[in-house]
């Protein structure tokens, strides 16, 4: 079989290295590896490939793969992948929803510390010279984390380890998912998403790790942020377009909530001129949750597992449901 690797972008370390294609083939000596650094030719590469590794794929390249049974993305999210024809098709897709996990989950809840400690704010007063104690205290106190109330939208690798590493934070943690049933994981209550208001107002931090499907696209906006507390913070690590940016932005600038803190947005890199620059009570990062040096090792590891099962005919690991989206 021919297996391509073709994964391109802007940022480096989300480029496949070097060393991914020669390794697998000494792992597969049977098999054709061909790593390519641009997606120029992707189409034509797509010809007589079988399996493909990556997360960028149009329809009318998908078109050119006669061949194509199976696809391994290097992403957690596979939205970009849901188009009619690919969903209508036998090609099989796997994720890598577990290997981003941990490490995403983990910058969920230094985005929230962050915002119960005021360290943004912190930053400022450093950046001045001041000492801002007061000042501090006066405008956003610090608070506890043990004993608050987490509220995690999905529960799937990267909701549930936020919310294990919440309960071992002495927090409460509620989880909503689209299949209840499935269970709670690690949180201590779990329910559907049609409890979402009222789940909203029993919340002191949101944690939003959903899936993007056309159920939860925009989830986030003037309503869901108007049943929030006034001192609740939201976080966002799933996917930009979730979340309404602008609905965002006035609940955060008339104190409708607390504060926020994102790590995905709807356009990326952020232009600019994008009002959310300029929001004291919102903390940014771009996009580095789920960064980690460990990156590629894992995926290796991933993918070399995954390749064993589907040449021997055993069940894929984090194999996507195309009817659901993820």
């Amino acid at each position: 079989m021919k297996i391509l690797i073709a994964v391109h972008h802007r940022f480096q370390l989300w480029n496949a290295p070097a060393w991914l294609a020669p390794r697998l083939k000494e792992r597969f000596p049977e098999h054709t590896f061909k790593q390519i650094a641009s997606l120029e030719n992707l189409g034509k590469e797509l010809e007589d490939t079988d399996i493909l590794i990556g997360y960028q794929l149009r329809p009318e390249q998908f078109e050119r793969a006669p061949r194509l049974k199976y696809i391994h993305t290097t992403t957690a999210a596979v939205h970009q992948l849901m188009f009619p024809e690919l969903i209508a098709s036998n090609v099989r897709i796997t994720n890598s929803a577990e290997i981003h996990g941990r490490v995403v989950a983990e910058h969920a809840i230094a985005l929230m510390f962050a915002l119960a400690k005021a360290i943004p704010a912190s930053v400022r007063y450093q950046l001045k010279s001041d000492w801002g104690q007061q000042e501090l205290w006066n405008q956003t106190p610090p608070r506890e984390i043990a004993g608050a109330t987490l509220l995690v939208i999905g529960l799937g690798s990267i909701g549930n380890e936020a919310a294990r590493l919440a309960k071992a934070l002495g927090m409460q943690v509620i989880g909503i998912r689209e299949h209840p049933e499935r269970g709670a994981g690690h949180a201590d209550e779990v329910y559907g998403p049609q409890e979402l208001d009222r789940l909203l107002a029993r919340a002191d931090c949101v944690i939003l790790a959903a899936p993007l499907t056309g159920k939860t696209e925009a989830v986030f906006g003037d309503h869901a942020f108007a049943q929030m507390r006034k001192s609740a913070f939201f976080i966002n690590v799933s996917r930009g377009p979730l979340v309404d940016e602008d609905a965002l932005a006035k609940a955060l600038q008339h104190s409708v909530i607390a504060g926020a803190a994102l790590d995905v947005f709807s356009f990326e890199p952020m232009p600019a001129e994008s009002p959310l620059w300029k929001l004291d009570n919102l903390l940014i990062t771009p996009h580095t949750a789920a960064l980690t040096d460990k990156l590629w090792e894992r995926h290796f590891a991933r993918i070399t597992e995954n390749l064993t099962r589907y040449f021997s005919g055993h069940p894929l690991l984090g194999e996507v449901d195309k009817r659901r989206g993820y």
